[in-house]
């Protein structure tokens, strides 16, 4: 039996997460923690709000008693840590929010777990970070767990301070430690602000798709599923103190991510091919915008075992598919 507290599990990624480990193992008690700010969306857990192993509550990873409370009340005994501002232009625009939840948010998470956890075993403090504290890389080259950390952007500074926060709680205080950097997630329900749903959205609405600069900076995605099964791999492989990258081995140029996406909705809407490639609209690149980001996936696949599953083409389809369903 375990007491998982999981930490911005209303959020695209921490849902999907919250839901595949209530399903996947009831004898765990899932305990969703999340503020619900505008990137939450607890309706997403409708299918799951009643199960056993399963209870929310809403609160800030900054509210130290309220975090005490459910510590004592739930006895948790694991927590992985989703909570965090992610949008880089919002931490552009108001840097001081992000410093606040993802930087002292992380570090109270750190010490009530350190304080309740003192001469126990069997925890564990999973801290789910990004590949964007790696910096940039240039047209060749991957990002691995031995990359020097150089952000750019508020965002990625505040999730660089995070982990090295978590990694000093393991070093000087003995807390049993994960950490996990990802790269790009794409998937159903994720939030409207994101490339790949808001060009989607764009599409269905014919409105203008905006994209930074030229388009040619690359990501590399991965399907929000797969990387829940990746967290699973890593959370249950007791690699404690250690860091793990999780990429989807697709790196694609923004630009040519939106023609592959026009291309699928186009079809999907019963459309002529190519009848939104109009809608594409260049602007004014990004403040300190990275120009390619990629995953070594070698640690993940060598130790544990894990690959992603998922192509992208039919990660894309899925995600779609879901958006033209809502809409």
């Amino acid at each position: 039996m375990k007491n998982i507290l999981i930490t911005g599990g209303a959020g695209f990624i921490g849902s999907h997460l919250v839901k595949h480990f209530t399903l996947k193992y009831p004898n765990y008690k899932i305990i969703n923690f999340d503020i619900l700010s505008y990137a939450s969306d607890i309706s997403r857990l409708n299918t799951i709000e009643n199960n056993k192993n399963y209870n929310f509550i809403k609160g800030d990873i900054n509210d130290t008693h309220l975090l005490n409370e459910v510590f004592q009340k739930f006895k948790i005994d694991s927590v992985i840590n989703l909570a965090a501002e992610s949008h880089v232009d919002n931490s552009i625009k108001n840097p001081y929010k992000f410093a606040e939840t993802n930087i002292m948010g992380t570090l109270n998470l750190l010490n009530i777990s350190n304080k309740f956890w003192q001469k126990k075993s069997n925890n564990l403090f999973y801290h789910i970070s990004t590949d964007e504290v790696y910096g940039e890389l240039g047209k060749k080259g991957l990002f691995s767990e031995l990359t020097s950390y150089n952000p750019k952007s508020p965002y990625s500074a505040s999730k660089a301070s995070s982990d090295h926060l978590t990694r000093a709680f393991y070093h000087t205080f003995k807390l049993p430690i994960i950490v996990s950097n990802c790269s790009n997630n794409y998937g159903p329900d994720q939030h409207s602000e994101k490339l790949i749903p808001l060009t989607i959205k764009k599409i269905i609405d014919n409105e203008k798709i905006p994209i930074y600069g030229d388009g040619k900076n690359i990501r590399d995605w991965i399907f929000v599923k797969d990387h829940v099964d990746a967290i699973d791999t890593i959370f249950h492989s007791n690699m404690i103190g250690e860091t793990f990258n999780v990429g989807g081995d697709n790196e694609i140029n923004n630009l040519d991510l939106v023609k592959k996406i026009i291309e699928i909705t186009d079809n999907k809407l019963d459309r002529k091919p190519n009848t939104s490639i109009d809608l594409i609209s260049f602007v004014e690149d990004r403040k300190g915008h990275d120009f390619r980001y990629a995953i070594d996936n070698t640690k993940i696949n060598n130790q544990l075992g894990w690959y992603p599953n998922t192509t992208f083409m039919n990660g894309l389809e899925e995600t779609v598919e879901s958006y033209i369903y809502k809409s």
